[in-house]
């Protein structure tokens, strides 16, 4: 049975992107900027805090080498703004909203924690605040990037709905030595992000997301060798 917290996470993003996208488009340019800055600053910042979490940054480090070149070698990031063509009418934004959005709503303990917790018992308090704080994130990042938030809304759905439909298989992500890294992972990925909203460097973080993947394997095969 699909799980009520991931339904009203869902909808959440929804409605807060709904209210974002007409709210940007009243924005002058000038004052989208400052919007641009503050969500740049603000997406270093949670980089930062959940990079802090991690356990052992050379599993960080390795997960985001291998997930990065087998994302390269994939092309996601090509694809992913192939597919924003389709949907955004050139608009150049779409990608990086979706991405941005993607990774902050679906890479965390709350998601993980929030998901299994869901599937395991049926308590579904930790996504109901998850819902809160991706509702209100929604409404910041849909003012400026638009329809790639809404999008994003169907990672939510997929990913913790797949997390808390398989709850028992894994619910291994919950312990420390892989929640840790895992967040740590994303929390790099969220400082790319960060510095890509802000124009520092051009990063194709979508390459990045296999990292996500490769990062409890890792720790997977570090906790069998010892």
């Amino acid at each position: 049975m699909l799980s009520l917290g991931v339904i009203v996470n869902t909808l959440t993003v929804i409605g807060g992107t709904l209210i974002g996208i007409p709210l940007g488009n009243k924005l002058k340019e000038k004052h989208k900027s400052v919007f641009f800055t503050s969500i740049g600053i603000l997406t270093i910042l949670i980089g930062v805090s959940m990079g802090l979490k991690t356990e052992n940054f050379l599993v960080v480090l390795g997960s985001l080498v291998i997930g990065g070149l087998i994302g390269e070698i994939a092309g996601i990031e090509d694809k992913i703004s192939n597919l924003s063509k389709r949907f955004s009418k050139g608009d150049s934004n779409f990608s990086t909203g979706f991405i941005s959005t993607t990774v902050l709503f679906v890479v965390g303990p709350m998601t993980i924690l929030g998901c299994v917790n869901s599937g395991l018992t049926g308590n579904n308090e930790i996504l109901y605040v998850k819902s809160i704080m991706d509702g209100i994130s929604s409404i910041a990042f849909a003012s400026v990037y638009g329809i790639g938030v809404l999008m994003s809304a169907g990672s939510v759905f997929v990913i913790e709905g797949g997390l808390a439909l398989l709850a028992s298989t894994f619910q291994f992500l919950t312990l420390p030595a892989y929640l840790n890294d895992f967040t740590g992972t994303g929390g790099a990925m969220m400082l790319m992000i960060g510095l890509r909203i802000l124009n520092v460097k051009e990063i194709k973080v979508g390459n990045f997301l296999p990292a996500l993947i490769i990062s409890p394997l890792i720790d997977f095969f570090i906790l069998l060798l010892h």
